[in-house]
């Protein structure tokens, strides 16, 4: 069945022929549907498992948890038969949008076939592994049968970059700051449309967080799928390498103004009341829980506004043994492991706008979720978090 699904997508693609790949990254593991779940218990009841270390995407359900949120139970039960089918095939139940942080992380040129948007752009960009979009239902026949159409981001040829984003008097101290990245992907995703873009001119060498924040928002934006970052990603040590030693189709100049413009885009939000801060699109990682530890300590949020961090249950776990965790529990904070809130229905009607340092979270919540959203970093976060009002410092967008 899943061969007979990869060949027929083989030939939409105009593929010349299948190759191997040696893992995979499962996102049909969000329940969204019948139809989903129905198509994962049948894979199951055949007996199918995967061939290549597989991961799994975050679930629609806080399997532990989801009592203590706005889920109805038959939609929970559902989401849970997914979760267990998906587990049946021999995948590994990471649960979690950021498998590039775990140890399951691929290396250069490794062939996988990843689904999960921000994923897919952090392995091929960050990490030089090689993969194409896969969507849902397609990720898992591909696990199953370790074979992937010859196309696209698989083959070197198609990796070089298409249009270059030369960025121009962007100050050194917004270059290293956390809240830069989700708007220059945000930036990136919207001017790029389907080309690959480059990034010349940034001296900060980003960190794993930050080019993952970066890449989320670029691929939530527009179609990124692989940038290169000039001097700083696997492929991409010069701007000629970057571009394969072709000419771009566009050299796309970016200024402070610029910039400023679309952290401004990212909101939708108007006034200063807030209901709910939420972080961690994609999961909140190690680094990340200290960095936010640090910030709340002998706070203690607003009774008026909802503070929620999303991440996997092992990463969770990991910030609980290193002491991460207590103080952002006792700041009042909730966690959500395994899913998020654009896949689990856990928000009540009452939250009208929320706020986060997300670019992926900004861009969908209005959509999504049906919210306004304030954009602003970590410690804008925190701060609005505590005080039950919007507060951000704007100083290092001002030049």
């Amino acid at each position: 069945m899943a061969m007979t699904i990869l060949a027929r997508m083989a030939a939409v693609y105009d593929a010349p022929s299948l190759m191997d790949i040696t893992g995979a990254h499962i996102d049909s593991t969000i329940f969204v549907g019948d139809a989903g779940l129905e198509f994962a218990e049948r894979l199951a009841e055949l007996g199918a498992k995967v061939s290549v270390p597989s991961t799994l995407n975050v679930s629609g359900l806080d399997e532990v948890h989801w009592r203590e949120w706005n889920v109805p139970a038959e939609w929970a039960d559902k989401a849970h038969r997914q979760m267990k089918a998906y587990q049946s095939m021999g995948t590994v139940p990471t649960w979690t949008c950021a498998p590039y942080q775990t140890e399951h992380a691929p290396s250069f040129g490794q062939q996988i076939a990843w689904g999960e948007s921000n994923a897919i752009a952090y392995a091929n960009s960050v990490l030089g592994a090689r993969t194409e979009r896969y969507p849902d239902l397609l990720d898992i026949c591909a696990a199953i049968t370790g074979r992937v159409p010859a196309v696209g981001l698989h083959l070197a040829e198609n990796r070089g970059g298409e249009v270059v984003f030369a960025l121009k008097d962007v100050p050194m101290r917004l270059q290293e700051a956390d809240e830069l990245y989700p708007v220059l992907g945000y930036l990136i995703g919207r001017r790029s449309n389907d080309r690959i873009p480059v990034i010349d001119g940034l001296t900060h060498p980003p960190s794993e967080d930050e080019y993952k924040a970066l890449g989320a928002a670029a691929a939530s934006s527009g179609n990124v799928a692989l940038f290169h970052v000039v001097g700083h990603t696997p492929e991409a040590p010069t701007l000629d390498a970057a571009l394969l030693g072709r000419k771009p189709q566009e050299v796309i100049p970016v200024d402070l103004p610029m910039l400023r413009e679309a952290k401004d885009a990212l909101a939708t939000g108007a006034g200063t009341a807030i209901e709910l801060v939420v972080l961690g699109s994609p999961h909140f990682s190690l680094a990340e829980f200290r960095n936010l530890s640090a910030l709340v300590a002998g706070q203690k949020r607003h009774p008026d506004v909802e503070l929620i961090v999303t991440t996997s249950r092992a990463m969770k776990e990991l910030a609980r043994a290193v002491g991460a965790l207590e103080p952002i529990e006792d700041f009042g904070a909730r966690i959500m492991v395994d899913t998020c809130i654009l896949a689990m229905p856990s928000l009540p009607k009452s939250i009208r706008t929320l706020m986060t340092n997300s670019g992926k979270y900004a861009y969908y919540s209005p959509g999504l979720l049906g919210t306004d959203v304030v954009y602003g970093s970590l410690s804008d976060c925190v701060r609005s978090a505590a005080s039950g009002r919007v507060e951000r410092d704007d100083s290092l967008w001002q030049g």
